[in-house]
């Protein structure tokens, strides 16, 4: 055996030894006993562990430090409450968990270790969206939060979301996933966990009763504005996740009737079965959800992610069709909703989502942000935060109820939207032809890579930076911001389109947003989508070339 073999045989013996769980031990024994056949799997399950970052930890499920797994979960726990306690804070941990495989004994090894260390835990009450548990933070005064979920990930996936409340978090962070230097602080305090053995563990927790979901639920209600038009036919899928049953209780606690789900998608399965990605933004993702709103015939269509932070919408285009709108229209959509109703406060997007949300700000005299990508900087783009979202299906319309994306608020204000408009004889698509008579067709498009080595992101981004290209769609490139050392973005800018270039933070993708403005004349917007649409393919050929993918 080769040296390199023995040292691995070794490190995996050590950690085997560690393991609190009986399975990724036997997992664990089984590829010790493969080597040498077994070294390639072995060695990128210990090439480093996963890293806690503003994120807080996502991977595979699997045995081994760079791996998600009861012994990692039990370190990080253990780190992460070390943390609390350095830094002064007081108060509980409230802890919640999706459906995922290995999701709930995650969160029971979480509450043990806090109680272990002399500190209270609360545990959610049942597999609840991740919403729930960032309302929970703020409701409860809890010194910070745990969510154990993967959001949007691949079946295989799991994964554990920090939040701190108001006492660390300050201001415009309470209830907010956690920053810089909060990330590299748990992690520094996760390296110095000691050997898993030596992790006091303590009493389950206490477990939450249905009062702190029904408080939810209500105020989730109440974002809306009472008496307002609730004639909508809406159909829905939680797309195997959890939050069908929240979803539901809110819609019919607005007035709303019952929405109607997918039948194979209605319950929780970590399996994801219908699915090749439980992500609405994929391709055939909603198509379910769309058979189903023609056999209603609905006049809106709803889908969340399996953890419902997010929202996608479709709605008929009057042919007998329906379309999903991007996350771009349905961010600026809302918008515009709670401009007019009002709504006093910042309202902001990110670098990457589209410019027409600035444009319309400036034009209706309210105050417009723009941050890094990422929601954890959205909610802190002022503390009187009116509204925030991102391009990839993420809106905050509630920042006082939950400081982070929420997709049943945000679904909630798309009905409300709908069924006002509806009320007035009009549809969702009129509403956003009128926004784009009055400021031009904003159309928006990704280009997205998968990579099995992350080495082809680094050697993209490297091309485009070295030899950016000098027009796109025949005009000249005016602007060329790089945003590094501090952060892997690349803008390219011409009169009328716009390239943000960056790597995904949560997949091992490379993205490039793409942006094109078509202004409408003599209010034939028809014309001018059509010439934005045309613009975009030619547009996503440059990029991808500029890129070699």
């Amino acid at each position: 055996m080769a040296p390199d073999d023995n040292e691995l045989r070794v490190a995996a013996e050590a950690w085997l030894a560690d393991d609190p769980d009986p399975a990724s031990r036997d997992e664990l024994r089984e590829l010790i006993d493969g080597l040498p056949g077994t070294a390639e799997e072995l060695r990128d399950r210990f090439a480093g562990p996963l890293t806690f970052g503003t994120a807080g930890l996502r991977g595979r499920l699997r045995a081994g430090p760079n791996g998600m797994n009861l012994a990692v979960v039990t370190r990080a726990a253990a780190g992460l409450v070390a943390w609390l306690a350095e830094q002064g804070g007081a108060g509980p941990l409230v802890i919640g968990y999706d459906a995922r495989y290995g999701s709930r004994d995650f969160a029971e090894r979480t509450a043990r270790v806090a109680t272990g260390a002399g500190r209270e835990a609360l545990v959610m009450p049942s597999t609840l969206p991740t919403p729930v548990l960032a309302y929970a933070v703020r409701e409860l005064d809890a010194v910070a939060g745990v969510m154990v979920t993967a959001s949007h990930n691949p079946p295989q996936d799991n994964g554990y979301k920090v939040y701190l409340g108001r006492q660390l978090g300050g201001p415009g962070g309470s209830g907010a996933q956690i920053v810089p230097p909060a990330d590299a602080g748990i992690e520094a305090a996760i390296r110095q966990v000691g050997p898993i053995a030596g992790v006091r563990l303590g009493v389950p927790g206490k477990l939450l009763d249905d009062k702190i979901v029904q408080g939810y639920v209500q105020s989730a209600a109440n974002v809306l504005t009472p008496g307002g038009p609730r004639d909508l036919n809406v159909v829905y899928t939680p797309l195997h996740g959890v939050g069908g049953g929240t979803l539901a209780a809110a819609f019919v606690a607005a007035g709303f009737g019952y929405p109607p789900a997918v039948t194979e998608q209605a319950a929780p399965d970590p399996e994801f079965p219908t699915v090749s990605f439980p992500n609405p933004e994929e391709p055939g993702a909603m198509d379910r959800l769309l058979a189903l709103a023609k056999t209603c015939n609905a006049d809106l269509a709803i889908a969340n992610d399996p953890d419902a932070d997010r929202c996608a919408l479709a709605v008929p285009t009057g042919d007998g069709s329906w379309r999903a709108l991007r996350g771009d229209e349905l961010g600026v959509l809302l918008a515009d909703h709670l401009i007019r109703r009002g709504i006093p406060g910042t309202y902001a997007t990110t670098i990457v989502s589209s410019q027409l949300l600035g444009r319309l700000c400036a034009a209706r005299g309210v105050p417009y942000a723009e941050t890094l990508t990422g929601f954890k900087w959205i909610v802190r783009a002022a503390e009187e935060l009116a509204f925030g979202y991102e391009e990839a299906l993420g809106y905050c319309v509630a920042p006082a109820l939950v400081r982070d994306k929420d997709g049943i608020t945000a679904a909630l204000t798309a009905a409300e939207v709908a069924a006002g408009l509806q009320a007035e004889g009009r549809t969702i698509q009129d509403r956003l032809d009128e926004l784009a008579a009055e400021f031009g067709v904003h159309a928006t498009d990704q280009l997205s890579v998968r990579v099995d080595d992350l080495a082809e992101i680094g050697a993209a981004m490297g091309r485009a930076r070295q030899r950016p290209p000098a027009t796109l769609l025949d005009a000249p490139v005016t602007a060329v911001d790089d945003l590094l050392p501090e952060n892997d973005v690349l803008t390219l800018r011409t009169a009328a389109a716009r390239v943000v270039i960056r790597p995904s933070g949560t997949e091992p993708k490379l993205k490039a947003y793409l942006e094109v403005v078509e202004p409408v004349t003599e209010g034939d917007v028809p014309t001018a989508r059509t010439r934005a649409a045309d613009a975009l393919k030619v547009l996503r050929q440059e990029v991808a070339a500029a890129l070699g993918v």
